[in-house]
Formats: C-alpha cells, sequence, structure tokens
C-alpha cells in the first residue's frame, strides 16, 4: 500500500464540487506551467476522474477519461480517452503518475474497446512503461468540414489496448471525433 492509497478517489465529472473542480484546475495550471487552457480543460470534463490526495487533503494527482469515437478502418470505436494527467510538481517520480493511470486504465478496460492519449515528451516513459504505444500511421480529426490531417499529433498519440479490446491494423489513420481546440 502506498502513502497515497487512502487519499484516492474515482469519480464522475458530475459527482466533483465546485471546489473540487477548482482543485483540480489549479493543479493543472500548475503542473503544465500555464500552458493548459480553458479548451484543454473543457477536453477533460464529462468522464471519469481520479484524484489523489496527500494526508493533508491537498491535491497532488489527478487524470481523467472521457469517451471519445476514433473512426480507424471504416468503423467508429468507442475509445477512452486519457486527459489531464498531472502530479503536483515535487511530487513527480514518486509513482503517483503510476497510480492515476492503473485507475484510468480500470475504467478504459470495463467501458472501452481502445485506450488514447497524446504525451508530451515528459510524459511519453510514464504511457512507454505501462504498455502504451505510439502510434505508428496518421492522426487526423473529423472537423465541421471534413476529415483533416493533425500531423502535429502523429508522434505523440499513444494507444493501449484493454483485454478483449479491438485489435488495430498498424497502417491506416486514426481519425478523432472533433473538438474546439483540436483544429486550428
Amino acid at each position: 500500500m502506498s502513502d497515497w492509497d487512502a487519499g484516492v478517489r474515482v469519480a464522475h465529472t458530475a459527482e466533483l464540487t465546485d471546489d473540487e473542480l477548482r482543485e483540480v484546475r489549479a493543479l493543472l495550471d500548475d503542473a503544465f506551467e500555464g500552458d493548459f487552457g480553458d479548451e484543454d480543460f473543457e477536453h477533460a470534463l464529462g468522464g471519469m476522474h481520479v484524484l489523489v490526495r496527500d494526508a493533508g487533503g491537498a491535491l497532488v494527482a489527478h487524470g481523467s477519461v472521457v469517451q471519445r469515437r476514433v473512426v480507424h478502418g471504416g468503423r467508429a470505436l468507442r475509445t477512452g480517452y486519457v486527459e489531464a494527467v498531472a502530479v503536483r510538481a515535487g511530487l513527480r517520480r514518486r509513482g503517483l503518475g503510476g497510480q492515476v493511470m492503473a485507475e484510468l486504465e480500470r475504467t478504459v478496460a470495463r467501458a472501452y474497446v481502445l485506450g488514447a492519449l497524446s504525451a508530451s515528451q515528459d510524459g511519453a516513459g510514464l504511457y512507454l512503461a505501462r504498455g502504451w504505444a505510439v502510434w505508428p500511421g496518421g492522426i487526423g480529426a473529423l472537423s465541421p468540414d471534413g476529415p483533416v490531417r493533425l500531423p502535429e499529433e502523429e508522434g505523440s498519440t499513444y494507444v493501449w489496448v484493454p483485454p478483449g479490446g479491438i485489435r488495430l491494423g498498424p497502417a491506416g489513420r486514426l481519425d478523432f471525433d472533433w473538438r474546439d481546440g483540436d483544429v486550428l
């Protein structure tokens, strides 16, 4: 049992209080050093959240998983998309990110046929160590004007197939449902 086990809460966005949502946003703003905008926060809402608190009750880690549709090979796949994974500075590399991901992966495994996320270079090692893999093909979005390629997401989009999930051929493009801020 880790030092943080007693302070782990898994809850849907609808179950979080306004104070908890403000705490999550503040943690994300700090962890991403101001590079976490309103659209990024919006993307993290509407699904399941993992909140980890220290013994004093302070929020020290967070992550969420939301449903997205991903079109691949002519099929729309129910995908658990991981968002807003963050650990408070000074507490990184202590297993908190892995603990958050373990809870999120349980959600993905129970509710989705595929997991996906977009990783920063700093976060990539965590995901690779947990069995997530960089998608080798193209990445796109289904924009209001039709499908568009998102070359800036290629090489940083990771997928994870839960037990019993769908096996994807390594060729082809993953086209994600469109969200504000995804297509410029």
